[in-house]
């Protein structure tokens, strides 16, 4: 657990991860001041835009309407110049030239001329009146009255004088002097405009999807148009119209019906008629939504790509030295077949140039130790296994001559032979490779002297297949594991003892097995049995089988050498195990 969080704190801490951290971070950070100043700027370039928008528009919507309304006006006049060039009234001639105005133009509704007490003196259409009309407390009649030689334009309303006609309209009324009946009089001038042309010219304004315009009376704040006519006239829906009187043109927020709107103003001069836009703000806030995950998928790639940049460059600056540590890592576990291959010649070029020197160098010294540790045990295992002729000629010789005392010649030539051959085959012609065959015939004759020598306290035999018997084997493996058999399995006994020795080839390894019948080996002395001997020599048991086992691993690898299993008064097995080779292979 401590080594996986080093390992963790360690990668965190690798010069990649710093390179690309640092790199990453000051790229967010700068992305973000730009995304923040962008945004910022977006922002008010997008109100600012709104406003320009809802200002042209309004404008353009004024013009049109204060045209329109001056249009009106030139009718007005015409008609006013008609009436005043007449001497009396009525007369057929004015009659006609009103006639020729009205129907020139589709939007006039009426042409009228009034006492000022409600008289009709003229009037196109020429329908009845209706009897309940109270034209003189109409307002724009009051109006008229009380403002003489001043053009009035009344708010849209239903034009009711006449029978059959309730159109809705705009009325154009001024006071003028007549002479009727050969007396000057007073009289009101009625030209009544269709509304659908300004209802046409306002409900056409678009102000985003949601906005839209009205006109209200500079004078006295009066809703002239409006879209929702009917729900102001309910009360369901108000607008702050004291805040727009207040502006002649321009733009200002608003939220006091609850939402964020902008309202735009604009005045219609020739009739003191305010325009008002009205646009949503949450729209302009749709705009900045659509800014910021424009922002945001920018960010994230421009992060995506930072990244991968920074970590590609990051990997092509650390991975020489991580490969580099790598090494160094294999080299501290004994691997010193490192050679880092150099394609640069920089800092780091350099520096694994100098690596590779020193594991070339530390690789030579290693194999020198190894080749002069090998010749060491080599000898030393020569001079142990040539202590063994001295000692086993000296206990032979004396049997021999224990023999010839007690007249037991034939016993004396049976010894004297196997012992000629079991030197003979020590020999070898300085070979430390023999056969199976020799080396089963020299333990042979080996066994044969011992059982001399021990009174036939033991029986013996061997047993070997012909697949083994020409695979090769170390000389001389078998006969301290039978010497040891004898001394501390078969002689301590009372009772006679067997050994058996065979010689097979299983799955393509060869096995020499020795086993006996003897009192057999304790666990605790088994388990130290083939173990390196303590400093101090304390050790006096299994030193031959020890060094048998160090010949087989030093020929032949550590997957090869000796086995044991024994259990008291039971006895013990040894397995020899030996690649199997053979003299061709060999060569």
């Amino acid at each position: 657990m401590r080594g996986m969080r080093f390992r963790r704190l360690y990668r965190f801490k690798s010069m990649q991860f710093l390179i690309a951290a640092s790199f990453t971070a000051m790229t967010v950070l700068v992305v973000l001041f730009v995304s923040a100043v962008l945004y910022d700027k977006f922002n008010r370039t997008a109100e600012k835009n709104t406003s320009l928008n809802n200002q042209q528009v309004i404008y353009q919507v004024a013009a049109n309407l204060e045209y329109y309304i001056r249009s009106m006006t030139t009718v007005f006049s015409a008609v006013e110049q008609k009436i005043s060039d007449s001497r009396e009234l009525p007369n057929t001639a004015l009659s006609d030239q009103l006639d020729t105005i009205f129907h020139s133009r589709e939007d006039l509704v009426t042409i009228a001329l009034f006492t000022e007490s409600g008289q009709r003196i003229t009037s196109l259409p020429s329908s009845d009146m209706r009897s309940n009309t109270h034209l003189a407390a109409q307002n724009w009649f009051r109006s008229t009255v009380e403002n003489p030689n001043h053009l009035s334009f009344s708010v849209p309303h239903v034009q009711n004088l006449f029978k059959g006609q309730y159109k809705w309209v705009v009325s154009m009324s001024k006071s003028i002097k007549l002479t009727v009946g050969g007396q000057e009089t007073n009289a009101v001038l009625l030209v009544d405009v269709n509304f659908k042309m300004i209802d046409d010219l306002s409900r056409s304004v678009k102000l985003g999807q949601k906005g839209y315009a009205y006109i209200i009376d500079e004078s006295a704040g009066n809703i002239i148009y409006h879209p929702q006519q009917q729900l102001i006239y309910a009360g369901l829906k108000y607008e702050n119209v004291e805040q727009a009187l207040k502006y002649t043109y321009g733009s200002y927020l608003d939220d006091s019906t609850g939402v964020n709107r902008m309202i735009t103003v604009q005045t219609v001069n020739n009739v003191g008629w305010k325009i008002v836009g009205v646009s949503y703000m949450d729209e302009i806030v749709t705009t900045r939504k659509e800014i910021t995950s424009f922002l945001i998928w920018l960010l994230a790639f421009v992060l995506a790509f930072v990244l991968l940049i920074t970590w590609y460059m990051s990997a092509k600056i650390s991975q020489p030295i991580q490969r580099l540590e790598k090494s160094m890592q294999q080299v501290e576990r004994g691997n010193f077949n490192i050679h880092i291959p150099i394609r640069r010649d920089d800092e780091v070029g350099r520096l694994s140039r100098r690596f590779n020197l020193m594991v070339t160098r530390i690789r030579e010294l290693m194999n020198q130790i190894i080749h002069e540790q090998e010749a060491k045990r080599k000898s030393e295992l020569e001079v142990l296994q040539s202590q063994i002729h001295p000692h086993f000629l000296y206990n032979t010789l004396n049997s021999v001559v224990r023999l010839a005392g007690t007249g037991k010649n034939e016993d004396v030539i049976t010894m004297i032979t196997s012992l000629s051959k079991f030197f003979r085959i020590s020999l070898s012609k300085g070979r430390h490779v023999i056969p199976v065959a020799d080396e089963l015939e020299h333990i042979r004759n080996y066994l044969i002297i011992q059982k001399m020598r021990y009174k036939n306290k033991f029986e013996f035999a061997i047993h070997a297949e012909e697949e083994a018997l020409d695979c090769l084997t170390l000389k001389l493996v078998l006969q301290p594991i039978v010497e040891n058999a004898i001394y501390h399995g078969i002689e301590p006994g009372a009772d006679e003892g067997l050994i058996t020795i065979s010689a097979t080839v299983i799955d393509g390894k060869l096995r020499l097995r020795v086993q006996d019948d003897g009192l057999g080996i304790g666990p605790d002395q088994l388990a130290v049995l083939l173990s390196d001997p303590s400093p101090d020599g304390q050790r006096q048991t299994g030193i031959g089988l020890h060094n048998v086992n160090e010949r087989i691993r030093l020929q032949f690898g550590d997957e090869f050498g000796l086995q044991i299993k024994s259990e008291r008064e039971a006895g013990t097995t040894v397995d020899v195990w030996l690649p199997c080779l053979r003299e061709e292979e060999r060569t």
